[in-house]
């Protein structure tokens, strides 16, 4: 219901109220207000103006105040939807908001809502009560506030109508004059559109002669002319179209082809051999990586198609973005997917692994399994997620004498969690006991398939609980120690060498005092069971004797860390215990027996996946060895301190600015200022320092450190003949510079800090407390390991006359002295019964025995800001990738550093740009079995391929379409040549995968 005067005319209103007999100025005011909103707005001093008698100027003030307050009443009553209301409220005698707000008893407002619905009733007591709450702050100028919003809401309406009303009218004079108006609009769209036709002519020839005169060589008139252009005679991007050899999906790791064809702009082929300045690039989208692609004009007579090939390893959309002179070719860029590979078993992983499991009995376990295909892509979108029968457990007890059936033993099922690209193993197991565990892929193990598995009973698992809850009691096991024991009289012939004496033993941390056994180190089988006490910290096990009951004698201590193996063994002879192995690479392995063997085994592994973090895998260590490396020096001021080096003496000046340093100035953030130098230290100088001190440390050419070949490729190791001035401080130093370097890695982002130096694995290993064996040989010294230690191993030794002496020679070939490896040793001969201990005797020599005071040292340093217990959770493998990384391969160095010999124009300009392609487009894993294929070394010197010596070389070899072949000591690949891109991409990784088959000289 619209509330409105019967004319919303001034004039009319003045005119009943008897106030239209004004002077001519007020009639022209009048005429200027066209609407009672405006009149009721008015300003009164405008008023004032035009009215010249005082009683009528209170009259229209009177006039004009009530229209005012009646067109808020209006617009509060529309504002609360009750317009409907208002004649009601009229004739009880209400017209304005101060009135409304005045009904204060329930029959006022039950008349003036009598005949309408509840819900008004509401709404108008609701206001009512709004009014009534705020009649202190309600004035004029609310009501002035209403008046303009009724004003612009009646204004709208008006506008409404009148567009109504045109529209309205223009159809009914279409329906009248139909005919007319179809040939006035059909006359005016043929115009348009010849219009558009001819501007659209008249632009592409203006284009045409514009792309002439800019773009065309001068040079090049001669052969294509404006007419050319004119006639649409020339290469034109939006022309051109692209096809595809593949259908979608496709799987990643294949070479990929398409094809672009080229057109004139009137259609007609253009020729593919001459320049085009066709520009292909395919770049994944979530991770910016730039593929390789090759171009291929293909052979065909006057072909105006080029083959493009491509090979992605990593699964995602791709854009591949095809452009001629900058311009964009048909619909480019295109986007492509491509999906992740089958499950590869070597490439796929347990998530959160441990090398033994404690389980409980009846009690369900899930196991994460991530597959990956060849490349390292989530397999979450191919069959082999789903394929849940592929994936199995096999279970084998250890060291039972029941003939059960391990099958019958435990129970799995296998489910995929797609989200997280994983595949549930849940395991169930009926029986307590020891077991091996192998989880396979289509009878293929898993690359970290293989574990230990404990299983308790309820009371067991309780007990270890609260062994490990409450690590400060004295937790200890009554066993019997049957062997301390060289490795070939350990009745169970776990290990195939053996060794004497210690290299050295983790220091105790108990603070009772007690006595090192005499047969400790020793190597012997103990004749009788002997009664020991096996301790468990959260740090060592201990084993212990008892003199009189009441002197504990020290027998053994094995470290809390991955490096302590337990193997399991079933019951003695004896006591009917079952029986365990303890070996941590350090001492002699330790057998012995226990009645409550599950528990104290438990027992040491939940210690041990506290000490690591909670997993075993390689990244789940690191992140825990940097989180408690960051932890062990949170306390200490990470404030910055200056170091003023010289380059020209850069060792020196180094050692010299941290000579009085103490742990914690180690633990500053290092401010580096090169002398003579105005560079300030944003982060550059620093890193640069890092690289020059690595550098003048483990070059050999320095001294400090040695290669035991002459190949600039082979690890370096303390040198034990290094000259007299390089006093063995100097290694205390090389060790903080390494331990500061992990530190700062530690801290991530802009602090990581590698180690430039690649270290031999027997220096490794002494760094974490390991053993030495000749397996090192194979690694550290490989001429030594070919020409001896192989021979021994396989041929007699009877008739050699070897000794456990090891003879030692100066430089210039002279015998210095004659070293026994054992106690009379010299009077001792190798036979083919303890070849094998002679042989680990003369790696703890060569390798150890001849710089145990350089490893000490290095030690000392390294340990004052990385505690060794960290240190001890990885293998000397992971230790390296931790502190000098993985050594990554630079394509372009490669490129750049390379050597091509011999070959005619197919094999420079088509086989070399394949081969380029091919290489940049292989992983790093794959770029390390190319240079272990060609130098016999998967990684290279500190300078890269610019210092490879001799040079990486290419060489076309005579032969086509076969294998590559290689000639290590000359660092020579020999490159065959071949018919296509794909072609020398499948051969070239057949070779670095087979290895041995395409080596041509060795």
């Amino acid at each position: 219901m619209k509330l409105r005067y019967k004319k919303n005319n001034p004039k009319i209103v003045f005119r009943g109220k008897n106030l239209i007999t004004f002077s001519f100025n007020y009639f022209t005011f009048i005429k200027d207000v066209q609407t009672l909103e405006e009149l009721s707005l008015c300003v009164l001093s405008r008023l004032e103006e035009v009215v010249k008698e005082k009683h009528h100027w209170r009259e229209i003030t009177e006039a004009q105040v009530q229209l005012l307050r009646d067109f808020a009443f209006q617009e509060w009553l529309c504002s609360q939807s009750l317009e409907h209301y208002y004649h009601t409220l009229k004739t009880l005698g209400c017209t304005t908001l101060d009135d409304l707000a005045q009904f204060d008893s329930q029959l006022q407002l039950s008349l003036a809502a009598w005949g309408y619905y509840y819900e008004d009733y509401i709404k108008l007591s609701t206001g009512v009560r709004v009014l009534q709450a705020s009649k202190g702050s309600r004035d004029q100028e609310y009501e002035i506030q209403l008046v303009h919003c009724l004003a612009e809401r009646r204004l709208n309406e008006k506008w409404s109508f009148a567009g109504a009303l045109i529209f309205g009218s223009t159809i009914a004079l279409c329906f009248l004059i139909r005919d007319l108006m179809f040939y006035v609009i059909g006359g005016i769209t043929v115009s348009i559109i010849a219009f558009v036709f001819t501007i659209k002519f008249l632009c592409e020839l203006a284009a045409r002669v514009v792309s002439f005169l800019q773009n065309e060589d001068p040079a090049r008139h001669g052969d294509r002319s404006i007419y050319d252009y004119v006639r649409g005679n020339y290469l034109d991007p939006r022309s051109c179209k692209v096809s595809w050899d593949w259908k979608e999906p496709q799987e990643v790791g294949q070479t990929m082809s398409f094809r672009v064809q080229l057109f004139y702009k009137n259609g007609q082929p253009f020729p593919a051999h001459r320049p085009v300045g066709l520009r292909v690039s395919i770049t994944h989208i979530e991770l910016a990586l730039e593929v390789p692609v090759t171009q291929e004009v293909l052979q065909e007579p006057e072909s105006n198609v080029v083959k493009v090939a491509f090979t992605v390893r990593k699964a995602g959309r791709y854009e591949v973005a095809v452009k001629l002179g900058g311009l964009n070719v048909a619909y480019s860029p295109y986007y492509k997917i491509f999906q992740p590979g089958t499950v590869v078993p070597s490439k796929t992983k347990i998530a959160y692994h441990f090398s033994t499991l404690v389980l409980t009995y009846g009690q369900q376990h899930t196991l994460q399994i991530e597959p990956r295909d060849e490349y390292g892509n989530p397999t979450s979108n191919s069959v082999s997620l789903v394929d849940e029968v592929n994936y199995s457990m096999n279970v084998h007890p250890l060291g039972t004498v029941d003939e059960e059936s391990s099958n019958d033993c435990y129970s799995t099922s296998v489910s995929s969690n797609k989200p997280q690209c994983q595949v549930l193993m849940r395991l169930t197991f009926r029986k307590k006991g020891c077991f091996r565990a192998c989880i396979s892929y289509r009878d293929q193990p898993l690359s970290n398939g293989e574990f230990d598995i404990i299983v308790l009973s309820e009371n067991e698992k309780n007990c270890v609980e609260k062994n490990v809850s409450t690590p400060g009691i004295s937790i200890y096991f009554e066993a019997y120690l049957y062997s301390m024991g060289t490795y070939s009289s350990c009745p169970w012939q776990f290990l195939a060498s053996s060794q004497l004496a210690l290299q050295r033993r983790p220091s105790m941390g108990d603070d009772e005092e007690e006595h090192d056994s005499p047969v400790e180190g020793q190597s012997e089988k103990v004749k009788k069971p002997k009664k020991v006490y096996c301790y468990i910290s959260p740090k060592q096990f201990s084993v212990k004797e008892f003199y009189l009951k009441i002197i504990p004698w020290r027998l053994f201590t094995f470290r809390v860390c991955p490096g302590t193996k337990f193997t399991y063994h079933g019951p003695d002879p004896v006591h009917k215990y079952l029986t365990l192995v303890v070996d941590d690479g350090i001492q002699p392995p330790v057998e012995l027996s226990c009645k409550d063997r599950n528990i104290m085994a438990a027992t040491f592994i939940r210690f041990l996946h506290k000490n690591i973090g909670g997993s075993e895998t390689f990244q789940d260590k690191v992140n825990f060895f940097q989180r408690e490396l960051r932890h062990i020096h949170s306390k200490r001021p990470r404030t910055k301190t200056c170091l003023k080096i010289s380059r020209h003496s850069l060792l020196e000046s180094s050692l010299k600015a941290t000579r009085n340093f103490s742990v914690s100035d180690w633990s500053k953030n290092f401010e580096v200022v090169f002398q003579d130098e105005e560079a300030l230290d944003w982060g550059g100088p620093r890193r640069e320092w890092f690289e020059l001190i690595c550098k003048a440390l483990f070059d050999t050419n320095n001294q400090l450190f040695t290669r035991f070949s002459d190949n600039n490729q082979g690890l370096v190791h303390p040198d034990a003949d290094r000259p007299p001035h390089l006093r063995v401080k100097m290694y205390e130093f090389a060790g903080r510079v390494v331990g500061k370097c992990l530190y700062e890695s530690a801290l991530g982002g802009a602090y990581k800090q590698l180690v430039r130096a690649r270290f031999t694995r027997s220096f490794l290993a002494q760094i974490i407390g390991l053993r030495m064996n000749y397996k090192y040989f194979e690694t550290d010294d490989e001429e030594f390991y070919k020409t001896k230690v192989c021979f021994i191993l396989n041929n007699d030794v009877s008739e050699m006359d070897l000794l456990f002496a090891e003879e030692k020679y100066s430089k210039s070939g002279h015998l210095e002295k004659v070293v026994e490896l054992i106690s009379g040793g010299a009077q001792i001969a190798v036979t083919n019964e303890n070849k094998i201990h002679y042989l680990n005797l003369l790696a703890q020599y060569r390798l150890a025995s001849q710089v145990r005071d350089e490893v000490e040292h290095f030690l000392k340093g390294l340990n004052e800001l990385v505690p060794e217990n960290l240190l001890a959770i990885f293998d000397e493998n992971e230790l390296e990738l931790l502190m000098c990384g993985t050594g990554d391969i630079n394509v372009q160095d490669f490129k750049a550093h390379a050597v091509i010999v011999g070959g005619s124009w197919h094999f420079r300009e088509k086989v070399m740009k394949w081969f380029w392609a091919v290489v940049s487009s292989f992983t790093q894993e794959e770029l390390a079995r190319l240079l272990q294929f060609t130098t016999g070394s998967s990684q290279l010197p500190p300078g890269g391929f610019n210092t490879l010596c001799p040079s990486f070389q290419i060489i076309a070899a005579p032969t086509h379409s076969t294998l590559p072949t290689a000639h290590t000591c000359f660092n020579q690949l020999c490159l065959p040549t071949y018919d296509s891109y794909e072609e020398l991409h499948k051969l070239l990784k057949l070779a670095i995968s087979e290895g041995s088959e395409g080596f041509g000289m060795l």
